[in-house]
């Protein structure tokens, strides 16, 4: 049976990040794509120039528009914008019976805010508790966590800090750190981490979100949190390292880069 998956978030019109890279990663792992739009952006792969949210009803409406006709088996979110859009997506995640995974996307490739201050409290207090994994960057981490996190250390004690308010696991990347790629998984109990090598190119637009969204589309397929993270890992590493080369600044990654269900085992470790 054909399985679907749900992207909550904002719309990348370059295609490189957003609710566009998330669809391409999902029918790249063989997973019906849907979404519900947070907010739209006038941006490329060298600036963003605009950002408009939209209401948190209407927001809230595509939610339920699509749980009320093809459920979706995991859902993601991504820039949620303000502090009513993510009230509102914390609010219809109370009543998701399918996993979600929490992207934190605070700052945009070019440094543009993608929400606001006051949001990130209500993504402590509100999302972070409806998440089945959360995927912070370091930045992020270091905002919803409330000290610097430079360090593998700091990265376990970021991951736990971020489970006891609420998470059921905290996936940390590292991939702005000196050295090999390496991610940092807390599930509550133990601790993992995913290397790659480091790729030297400008072309990481949208990193974080086809990443997630593989995560996401691993999850909707039923594979376990550790399998659905290692074959997301080895997916955006290749994304990386196979990037088409487009666009004057930071381009847009490989989304037709080869699947790989190794699981954990046979991926990173």
């Amino acid at each position: 049976m054909l399985r679907a998956a749900l992207t909550i978030a904002g719309s990348d019109p370059s295609g490189g990040a957003g609710i566009q890279a998330d669809l391409k990663t999902f029918h790249q792992f063989g997973v019906y794509g849907q979404a519900a739009l947070t907010l739209l952006t006038v941006q490329n792969t060298v600036t963003v120039e605009r950002v408009e949210c939209l209401s948190p009803g209407l927001v809230a409406q595509q939610i339920n528009a699509v749980l009320a006709d093809i459920r979706p088996s995991a859902a993601k979110t991504g820039a949620l914008g303000n502090k009513a859009i993510v009230e509102a997506v914390a609010a219809a995640a109370e009543f998701f019976d399918f996993p979600l995974v929490v992207d934190p996307v605070m700052i945009s490739k070019h440094g543009v805010p993608m929400v606001a201050d006051e949001a990130r409290l209500a993504i402590r207090e509100h999302l972070i508790p409806r998440a089945f994994l959360l995927t912070p960057n370091l930045s992020e981490a270091e905002a919803l966590a409330g000290f610097e996190v430079r360090s593998i250390d700091a990265m376990r004690q970021a991951a736990r800090r971020l489970c006891e308010l609420g998470a059921r696991a905290v996936l940390v990347k590292g991939g702005h750190l000196s050295g090999s790629a390496t991610d940092v998984l807390f599930d509550g109990r133990a601790f993992r981490e995913f290397r790659a090598g480091r790729v030297d190119t400008k072309h990481t637009h949208g990193t974080g979100c086809t990443y997630s969204a593989a995560i996401a589309a691993g999850l909707a397929l039923g594979r376990p949190l550790e399998d659905a993270v290692a074959s997301a890992k080895r997916f955006i590493d290749a994304a990386i390292r196979g990037n088409p080369g487009l666009g004057r600044g930071s381009g847009p990654v490989d989304h037709w880069a080869k699947v790989e269900w190794t699981g954990v085992n046979g991926a990173f470790a």
